[in-house]
Formats: structure tokens, C-alpha cells, sequence
């Protein structure tokens, strides 16, 4: 185990915000976190857990001990008559195995395409997009006890996974490590077509039968021309979560906004458009400081170059009063604020 001191965290978040961490550890197995829990003095200190960077706002440096979590491997775990099931370290990055389960020939994750992040990740969001969601294909992650240093293995109700959220945000949020994801994919392959974009794809390409290659190509498509590569520009994706209402809210704002974009959804509930109401209320391309809604797409914040978190912050903040005061509607940050 190697402890890094003074470590620039700037680097280690897809917004490009500038922080310091007092000390890091990198995790590369589950053994590194007993290690930690070891140590007289780090394992009984404050702990960050720090992933890919893409889902936290950094508005001060971290005194914690932070825990770069980067467990690698991807593998077939093993096959059945009606799915694969894959394993992946929590460090990969998730798009990359999006993209190796393509090369592979197993399709269940094209949807997913592009999502920044690592794996380990992607469980504490219930990642999502374009009509599927992780927990859809979730069998089991592993993780380790951070203060008994076991190594457990969580199912999917004890994941508690909803719209953008688990159980990692909640009674586990900063109390356990995750190292490894399984993934069920399930045979034989269907698409997951549902969804206006790719629809589109269908109509404009006439291929009304995409196989899960083609759409893995139409997804990274749609992306990318809709959302800034972090590499470039600074940001974590979308910024804010699609809100939820009841019939009696959505027919009420609809009757104010007949043109506000939702979706209705399987348990009656109306799922409303975060974007289309950040870019009503005229925020698309807007700046305060050097934080920015980016122009192409209302909910997705960036970093104009030099942002600090709390700029970011006070963007957010200024947004979700904009929004509430036209649409009585709070909106709630996917990124968590640090």
C-alpha cells in the first residue's frame, strides 16, 4: 500500500475542479482496504471514496483520506441457457465495458453506451439512459466493510435501486468500498427500442431491425452531439435529475406549459424534462464565473475554463430557484456536493 500526500484531485474529476487530497490510497484489490483499516493511523481517519471523478462537485479540499478505487478486470463469469453473466473490476471505466462486451459479441449494455464514470459507479447512480437502466441488468456487486473489512456480497434488493439511486447513497453512502460489478445479460438479446432518438435512427437509417452493434454506434452518435466530451470541456453529464409528479402536477403544468416536454411512466407517474425546463427558463449558454449551462444542452453543466466549485454551486443553486418559480418544481442535483 503506497500513501500519497498532497495529492492535486483536479486531474481525478471529469469537471476539472481544482482540489487537494491531505492523503490518497489507491485500491487495487480488496486487500489494499484492509490494509487501510490496518494502518494505526489511517484506518481510523475519515474516508472519500473516488471513483472516475464523474459524479461529485469538489468545492474544497478533502482532509479525508481519499480511496481511488481502482480494481481492473473485465471476464465472462459464466454462461447459462438464458444469459451471460460478466465480471468487471470496479475501476474500469464503464464505457470501456460497454465497448469490450460488443467485441465480444454480448449485447444487454448498448443502451449505456458513453456514460461517464468507472464501474463502480454505476451501481451507486443506477446509471441510465435511453430506456434502460443498470439495476435491469445487475446480478450482484462485491464490496468491503469499512469498518469490519469484510468482503460482502449484495443482491439486487439489497441494493435498494431507484431512479438515479441505491442504497450507496443512503444507509451505505462512504461505509463500504465496491471492487467488483456482475452484470446478466440476458439470451436470447433483445433491443431496447423505446426511445425517441433512436427511433429516429430507425426512420432516418430504415434499419428497423438494429442489431446491438448498431446501436452501441447510434447511442455514442446521439452523445456525442448532444453532450461535451469531459476531456474537452469539463463536466459530469447530466446535472440534474428528470423530476417525478403525479398525474395531477403534470396535467397542472401542462396546463401552464402545454409544450413541456414528459414521459408517462409504468406506475403512473409522469417523468418531466429537467432540460427542457433549465432551457425554458433561459439558462441554455449561460455563465456565472467560469461555470456554464453548456449550449448545446441545457442539463449538462461545464466549466468554461478555471471553475471552482463554488461557482458551480451557485449555478445550480440559481437554476433550481429559476425552475421552481416558474414550474414549482425542485430540481435535484445527480452529482453529490463535496
Amino acid at each position: 500500500m503506497q500513501i500519497e500526500t498532497g495529492v492535486s484531485l483536479k486531474p481525478l474529476n471529469s469537471f476539472g475542479l481544482p482540489a487537494t487530497a491531505r492523503q490518497l490510497v489507491r485500491i487495487r484489490s480488496d486487500a489494499d482496504v484492509r490494509q487501510v483499516l490496518d494502518h494505526p493511523e489511517l484506518g481510523l481517519a475519515p474516508k472519500f471514496i473516488l471513483g472516475g471523478g464523474s459524479n461529485v462537485i469538489l468545492t474544497r479540499d478533502m482532509p479525508e483520506l481519499v480511496l481511488k478505487v481502482e480494481v481492473m478486470g473485465l471476464r465472462v463469469l459464466r454462461q447459462t441457457a438464458d444469459a451471460v453473466v460478466v465480471e468487471a473490476g470496479a475501476g474500469e471505466r464503464w464505457h470501456d465495458l460497454v465497448a469490450w462486451c460488443i467485441q465480444q459479441g454480448l449485447g444487454g449494455l448498448e443502451n449505456l453506451a458513453l456514460i461517464p464514470g468507472t464501474v463502480g459507479a454505476a451501481p451507486v447512480q443506477n446509471i441510465g439512459a435511453y430506456g434502460l437502466e443498470l439495476k435491469d441488468r445487475f446480478e450482484s456487486l462485491d464490496t468491503v466493510d469499512l469498518v469490519t473489512g469484510r468482503a460482502v456480497t449484495l443482491f439486487p434488493d439489497q441494493c435498494e435501486f431507484g431512479y438515479r439511486d441505491s442504497v450507496f447513497k443512503r444507509g451505505l453512502a462512504g461505509r463500504s468500498v465496491i471492487t467488483r460489478l456482475r452484470l446478466r445479460l440476458p439470451k436470447p438479446w433483445q433491443p431496447v427500442l423505446g426511445y425517441l432518438d433512436l427511433e429516429r435512427k430507425m426512420a432516418e437509417t430504415g434499419n428497423h431491425a438494429p442489431d446491438a452493434r448498431t446501436i452501441f454506434d447510434w447511442v455514442c452518435e446521439i452523445r456525442r452531439a448532444k453532450l461535451p466530451d469531459p476531456a474537452v470541456i469539463g463536466n459530469v453529464g447530466s446535472f440534474f435529475k428528470n423530476p417525478v409528479v403525479t398525474p395531477e402536477q403534470c396535467r397542472d403544468i401542462i396546463a401552464r406549459d402545454p409544450h413541456i416536454v414528459h414521459y408517462p411512466m409504468p406506475d403512473g407517474t409522469f417523468k418531466l424534462a429537467a432540460g427542457w425546463m433549465i432551457d425554458a427558463c433561459g439558462w441554455k449558454g449561460k455563465t456565472i464565473g467560469h461555470a456554464g449551462v453548456y449550449d448545446k444542452q441545457a442539463l449538462v453543466l461545464v466549466n468554461r475554463g478555471g471553475a471552482v466549485g463554488s461557482e458551480v454551486q451557485t449555478l445550480a443553486r440559481a437554476i433550481q430557484e429559476s425552475v421552481y418559480g416558474r414550474f414549482g418544481i425542485r430540481l435535484e442535483p445527480e452529482p453529490i456536493m463535496v
